[in-house]
């Protein structure tokens, strides 16, 4: 099942300057085994050294943040938009 990666402009170096590429899998998990695959290392910039989303990555799967659905467990269906954002954090 092909769905669709937005890929943010930190991790573009991974792919090729790619903003947006297409991977394999029926959950964010598989999803993302796949893009490592195509990719290689761009999984490490997502997870930490526990498998887990790092904290300031966020993943949308449609417009759902993964972290309130079912992480890395969560539903990628065929033709799904899978959104990877880094965390903005700043202030005065």
């Amino acid at each position: 099942m092909p769905v669709s990666v937005r890929i943010p402009t930190i991790l573009r170096t991974y792919t090729g300057g790619a903003s947006e590429v297409s991977a394999e899998g029926g959950s964010l998990g598989e999803v993302l085994e796949a893009l490592d695959a195509s990719y290689p290392g761009i999984k490490g910039r997502v997870l930490d050294d526990e498998g887990d989303l790092r904290r300031f990555v966020n993943v949308y799967v449609g417009n759902e943040d993964v972290r309130f659905l079912d992480d890395l467990a969560t539903a990628t269906p065929d033709g799904a938009q899978v959104s990877i954002i880094p965390a903005v954090a700043g202030g005065c």
